[in-house]
């Protein structure tokens, strides 16, 4: 008990408060009673009949659609923006440019969803497009918000890279886009996997955004929930819950595995490197 730190018990106990409504989540959703509250034994049978609520998949079909293109284009962008903002250190208007990029992460979610309402109803008046709010515009309001999320954790890792690999192969006779592609990438790969796991977690976790700039037939899985939750939690959401949890689980289990191998692989690709340039180094002084 000596060794009991305060700060280990509040640890444990912050992960207690964070994974056991989970857990309980998880558990319920094998409850046979239709009462939420009330344990009826153990049964899959809301697991059965979520192939027959067809509004609900298709909510979630909808919201993880809308997240996988949400996460392509957030990263395309964030890292476009990450990459100016790291490797440009003057230009003029860079300081609003800045702020432009982290404006969304403390801007309230009403705002943004109100703002880009009234731009979407302009541009249908103006040009005729959008002629409805649906998949699109949330998707275009989803990576608006996404992006600066994406753009922080790029530019972290960017300002840790060494720049004198990049450097060495264009001396080498790399071409910028061939550097790029084949340097640079590879090395922010680990910041590219978590902001673009970020975003998808953010895009099907988003209600007050989408609420906004969802036309008829795009309603979203969160949106789906809260208009079922207002009449009462049915055990139908417990199981989809359940379902998103299990596939969030193992794909962030496959994509950190995979990315600590890729990392794994290039410390163990640079440390031959560095051996092999110091046996040569030492043969090279060698007398003959």
């Amino acid at each position: 008990m000596k060794n009991l730190r305060f700060s280990t018990v509040m640890l444990w106990l912050g992960l207690l408060f964070i994974y056991a409504p989970m857990f309980i989540l998880v558990i319920y959703s094998f409850n046979a009673s239709k009462l939420v509250t009330v344990w009826g034994g153990w049964s899959v049978k809301w697991y059965v009949g979520l192939l027959d609520n067809r509004q609900l998949i298709g909510s979630v079909l909808r919201s993880l659609e809308i997240a996988c293109y949400t996460a392509v284009a957030a990263v395309a962008l964030g890292t476009m923006a990450a990459f100016v903002l790291t490797r440009i250190p003057r230009f003029r208007g860079r300081t609003m440019f800045g702020g432009l990029v982290t404006a969304p992460l403390v801007m309230p979610e009403v705002i943004t969803g109100l703002s880009l309402l009234l731009l979407f109803v302009a541009m249908a008046q103006l040009i005729g497009w959008p002629q409805e709010r649906g998949i699109v515009t949330i998707w275009i309001a989803h990576t608006t918000f996404c992006s600066s999320y994406v753009a922080i954790v790029v530019s972290a890792r960017l300002r840790e890279l060494d720049l004198s690999i990049e450097e060495a192969a264009m001396d080498l006779g790399a071409r910028p886009w061939k550097v790029f592609f084949l340097i640079t990438i590879p090395m922010i790969a680990p910041s590219l996997a978590a902001g673009g796991m970020m975003s998808f977690a953010l895009s099907l976790d988003d209600l007050v955004l989408a609420s906004f700039v969802s036309g008829p037939g795009s309603t979203t899985l969160p949106m789906e929930v809260f208009s079922a939750v207002r009449l009462g939690v049915k055990p139908e959401i417990n199981a989809v819950a359940s379902l998103i949890l299990l596939v969030v689980s193992i794909f962030t289990f496959f994509a950190w595995y995979f990315s600590r191998r890729a990392e794994e692989k290039r410390k163990r690709a640079i440390q031959e490197a560095m051996e092999a340039t110091t046996s040569e180094t030492w043969s090279e002084k060698a007398p003959a």
